[in-house]
């Protein structure tokens, strides 16, 4: 029976650049995505097609136990989940405080922090029986620095930090890894990036700015969290930014 590698959140991304990353490694990754059938299918069928071990699911992660039935059907019948990647975004947009309904807000506090906390609870009592594990969780500039217009954003990523700690705190003594990623930076991603900029805009960013390395590439992305479940537990990296060379660190915006 492989380990599994548990994608929340498995886009054409961050996410299933992971997913790619650690099937090549021996993982059976279980992919995750809130929807386009066609996409999860194309994702899987490439891991399998070189040799590789996947399954797709479409889900709505916000849904009632949603998360925690998942992982529940994963455990009993693919196999332990040995690394859980949390890498759902909740960004809605630059919005003015008046502009930021009640339920936009939640809606971000919900795929933010309340999703992680949910799905820690789900995996942790298996990895703690086993005495090992990782959870990597995704976040953003956001998550350390506020601008306007991110109400939602901020405060859902600032949650979504402060919760790996606690986790951290609790679970690092039962030997599971918890590592907060800020990516603080633009993803060369076309389900991310592409949607927000447009087909056009998102080709001529990536002829300019793409050219000269200064997005970020998801599969190398991928090779710092494959290192991050594999660290030695005397070194075990808690928390850690990821930006392109050529790009201002957020502390210096």
């Amino acid at each position: 029976m492989k380990p599994v590698c548990l994608v929340i959140g498995a886009g054409a991304g961050i996410g299933g650049a992971v997913g790619k990353r650690f099937a090549r490694e021996g993982y059976h990754a279980v992919l995750c995505r809130r929807s386009d059938v066609a996409g999860l299918e194309k994702l899987v069928s490439e891991i399998t097609s070189t040799g590789g071990s996947a399954t797709g699911f479409i889900m709505n992660a916000v849904g009632e136990d949603a998360i925690e039935s998942r992982v529940s059907a994963v455990e009993a019948d693919i196999g332990p989940i040995e690394v859980a990647i949390y890498n759902l975004g909740a960004q809605i947009g630059n919005r003015s405080l008046a502009e930021t309904d009640k339920k936009a807000f939640e809606m971000g506090w919900r795929l933010g922090a309340f999703g992680l906390f949910r799905l820690a609870q789900s995996v942790a009592p298996g990895m703690v029986d086993r005495g090992r594990g990782t959870i990597i969780v995704t976040s953003a500039t956001a998550a350390v620095r506020g601008n306007a217009g991110q109400h939602s954003h901020a405060a859902a990523m600032g949650g979504r930090r402060m919760l790996c700690q606690t986790l951290n705190a609790e679970l690092s003594p039962k030997g599971i890894h918890i590592a907060h990623v800020v990516v603080d930076g633009a993803v060369d991603a076309p389900d991310t990036l592409g949607k927000m900029l447009g087909p056009e805009r998102y080709r001529q960013l990536r002829e300019t700015k793409g050219a000269a390395d200064g997005l970020m590439l998801p599969e190398k992305i991928a090779d710092t969290y494959w290192h991050l479940a594999n660290q030695h537990r005397t070194v075990w990296t808690h928390e850690m930014d990821l930006r392109s060379w050529s790009d201002l660190p957020w502390w210096n915006h």
